[in-house]
């Protein structure tokens, strides 16, 4: 079993910052691609950022210049660094890992959710 754990969501007024982390534990051999997603009321679930194990990373058009993901491989953790947050950005946001586990099959595993609100 892996478990994913989040935390750093909040109340911030528009302008401001928060950092979401995610951290994964349990039967880890490997993680692949780390990210966040998120999903506002009346609204699809969008892809907000992921990263690879290499670092690699990818943005929603909606984010870009304001939030950047980073990991530590070695905590099997994902941040996510959210600058300059507009009322739009309110939303649950969840956490995703693809996990390899000691069996060397893939799963996707998610986070409970962690609310972020930007007041305006």
């Amino acid at each position: 079993q892996v478990q994913l754990v989040e935390s750093g969501g909040g109340l911030v007024q528009a302008g401001g910052s928060l950092r979401l982390s995610c951290a994964a534990s349990g039967s880890i051999f490997s993680i692949d691609a780390m990210g966040w997603y998120r999903l506002a009321p009346g609204k699809q679930r969008e892809l907000v950022a992921d990263i690879t194990s290499g670092s690699d990373t990818n943005y929603a058009d909606s984010v870009k210049g304001r939030f950047t993901s980073s990991r530590d491989n070695a905590k099997n953790t994902v941040y996510l660094q959210m600058n300059s947050l507009k009322p739009e950005d309110t939303a649950v946001y969840y956490c995703y890992a693809r996990v390899e586990t000691y069996s060397r099959k893939y799963y996707s595993y998610w986070g409970q959710g962690t609310q972020v609100t930007v007041s305006s």
